[in-house]
């Protein structure tokens, strides 16, 4: 079996497993928020519809700023009731808690307006949840009446449990009918779903939301029925949920998604009374003072009386978002993992590519369709990675050769050309073959003066010490101007610019790179004299023209990167001629134009060009001006002098 497919079966088979076990850190953390995108995706192309019978009466900054902070005294929030109450809406959730007794005039007041109208009203009952922690005891008549009747399937029932209810007073728990508003987030702190019941010692409660929605349906409380591991049954509405009874919050947006009318409007009647008259009516704090908001995959901040409008919402228009079967989910990733198995017989790597890029588009695609137009939740996470890590191994492993041959490339050539060179070859291999193509390049040519009589006269450690510190110092300054360095002739530096990746200044590069091998040279100079040292000196020849530029040598066994051509011999005839002319650079005619507009501007620095004459080369027949080039001080304007008289001189020497 090819690696090929041998590792992508094993990856396949390691997401498939995944997909099956879905380990919570996964699911929990990266599958939820590729939910969130989806969702905020969804409303881009399918923006949901907001339901316009259903409203919220927000106890908000203006009604803090008008009648106090919060909480109101019972018989203010029982005005509120009652004046809601009077534009004859159909239900009312009232997301309020009420703990503890204020006084028994208070309490009593706003029991008697939950009384009147308890068959179209329910309250908010809190319960206290820690894990491990649960209440064994038997529950009182009054939160015994607001239980579930019925319970099916009850052997797959895997509720959240309570430990404490917040009772309210008697008075107002006698006149109330209630819901739980007990939520969980998520691992990340979000809130994606609704607990539909909890149970509190033997007992099943369902939340505000659900209840709130029966009531609206016109359904009879008395035959709602909770139905493990389904969901919660209104009288023929089922809500579906998981395993642990949550249903999964199909969010319609960020916040004030509803229609909100402030608390204050309310009580001082500029409202007008028909705006409740069959609606369904949410009344619950939204001002920041409350501390009662949630995190959501829109919002950080959603006021929690909204995120129960949301899921009325949910059940009234059977809205609801379903999490895909299991075995769906995990026979999607078996599928997705052999798709991705016969993409890997495409020959080319380059092609693989975009069939694996196409792919993974598609998977998000009929993911997001799903999730958009079907209310359909499949896992994303798995397939997803399957088809990334195949494709990833399938790639890498098609491009193991060409990497191999990089790596060769680059031991062959890092010694002696500078990384952008290697890059280079790396990218077009071919220019490893033997052969080359025509370039316009500047050579340089650096020698040490007087190098034999040197080396004659001191040791041979010392000599070698002294031309590694030297031609290190040279080679990294090459390198710093971009230069190719084609080889060491013994004490000689061969280098050039111009290839094998073009430089538009390659004459510019050359000249600056001289400069400053010479103030280098300078400091070696003076580190050497006071170590007792003898000093070197150097002659470095700048040449400028077409020569053949590649990989030259036996194929297989021994290549240099280089250049060869009458320019290049031409570079090394002109630095012969420094120890002649007495002067440390000599740059030829050629060099000279490509730099002139330089000099003159100072671009190039503060420089002398001064012309030595016109000779004739070994090896040429035609005169050649050659310049002399010096640094000036930064206080003097650079110059070009040229040659004084038309003489030839004729050098025979190589």
């Amino acid at each position: 079996m090819k690696p090929t497919v041998a590792v992508s079966l094993l990856i396949t088979i390691l997401f498939t497993s995944l997909a099956y076990f879905n380990p919570a850190v996964i699911d929990g953390h990266i599958e939820n928020l590729l939910v969130d995108y989806r969702f905020k995706i969804r409303n881009i192309i399918s923006p949901p519809k907001v339901p316009d019978d259903i409203l919220i009466v927000a106890i908000d900054e203006k009604s803090l700023s008008e009648y106090g902070r919060w909480p109101w005294n019972r018989k203010l929030q029982a005005e509120l009731v009652k004046k809601v109450f009077e534009g004859k809406p159909k239900v009312v959730a009232l997301d309020i808690f009420f703990p503890e007794s204020e006084s028994s005039e208070s309490d009593r007041a706003l029991a008697e307006v939950l009384s009147a109208n308890r068959n179209r009203l329910v309250s908010a009952l809190g319960f206290e949840v820690e894990e491990d922690k649960v209440f064994k005891g038997e529950v009182d008549d009054i939160l015994y009446d607001n239980a579930v009747m019925q319970l099916r399937n009850h052997k797959m029932l895997k509720p959240v449990e309570s430990f404490n209810v917040l009772m309210p007073p008697e008075v107002i728990a006698g006149a109330s009918v209630f819901g739980h508003v007990y939520s969980l987030p998520d691992m990340d702190g979000k809130l994606r779903h609704e607990a539909l019941y909890i149970k509190y010692a033997d007992e099943y409660f369902i939340s505000l939301a659900a209840k709130t929605s029966a009531i609206a349906l016109g359904k009879d409380l008395q035959k709602i029925s909770v139905i493990g591991g389904t969901g919660v049954d209104l009288d023929g509405v089922l809500i579906p949920s998981d395993v642990f009874g949550r249903l999964h919050i199909n969010y319609l947006g960020k916040e004030n998604i509803f229609p909100y009318i402030s608390a204050a409007d309310v009580l001082s009647e500029k409202v007008p009374g028909h705006m409740f008259d069959g609606k369904i009516v949410l009344v619950g704090t939204s001002a920041v003072a409350t501390y009662d908001s949630k995190i959501t995959p829109f919002s950080a901040n959603m006021p929690g009386v909204e995120k129960n409008a949301t899921v009325i919402s949910n059940i009234i228009s059977r809205d609801f978002m379903e999490q895909s079967p299991h075995y769906f989910d995990v026979l999607i990733v078996l599928l997705a993992g052999i798709a991705a198995l016969l993409i890997t017989g495409r020959k080319k790597a380059s092609h693989a590519i975009i069939y694996y890029a196409l792919f993974v588009v598609l998977i998000v695609m009929l993911n997001q369709v799903a999730f958009a137009y079907i209310n359909t939740r499949m896992n994303l996470i798995y397939p997803l990675l399957t088809v990334i890590a195949i494709g990833s191994y399938v790639i890498s492993h098609r491009y193991f050769i060409e990497e191999r041959k990089a790596r060769e490339i680059r031991r062959m050539f890092s010694s002696y050309v500078t990384e952008r060179v290697v890059n280079e070859l790396i990218e077009n291999p071919e220019m490893a073959k033997l052969g080359g193509a025509r370039r316009e390049v500047t050579v340089l040519f650096a020698d040490i003066s007087g190098f034999t009589t040197f080396s004659e006269q001191h040791d041979p450690e010392h000599v070698v010490e002294m031309l590694n510190e030297y031609l290190t110092a040279m080679t990294d300054i090459v390198f710093r101007w971009e230069g190719t360095l084609d080889k060491f002739i013994g004490d000689a530096i061969v280098a050039f610019w111009g290839a094998p990746l073009p430089q538009e200044d390659h004459a510019e590069l050359a000249v600056r790179c001289a400069l400053n091998m010479i103030d280098r040279l300078e400091e070696l100079r003076e580190k050497w004299i006071s170590e007792g040292k003898t000093p070197l000196s150097v002659g470095i020849g700048l040449n400028t023209g077409e020569v053949l530029v590649g990989n030259i040598g036996a194929e297989g066994k021994k290549m240099d990167y280089t250049v060869i051509g009458d320019h290049v011999n031409l570079g090394a005839r002109v630095e012969s001629l420094t120890r002649k002319y007495n002067t440390n650079i000599l740059i030829t005619e050629y060099t000279l134009g490509k730099i002139r507009d330089l000099v003159c501007s100072d671009s190039i620095g503060h420089v002398s060009i001064n012309g030595v004459g016109n000779v004739v080369v070994k090896g040429r027949k035609s005169a050649l001006k050659i310049y002399e080039m010096a640094a000036l001080d930064h206080s003097v304007k650079s110059m070009t002098i040229e040659c004084a008289h038309d003489d030839v001189m004729h050098h025979h020497e190589k």
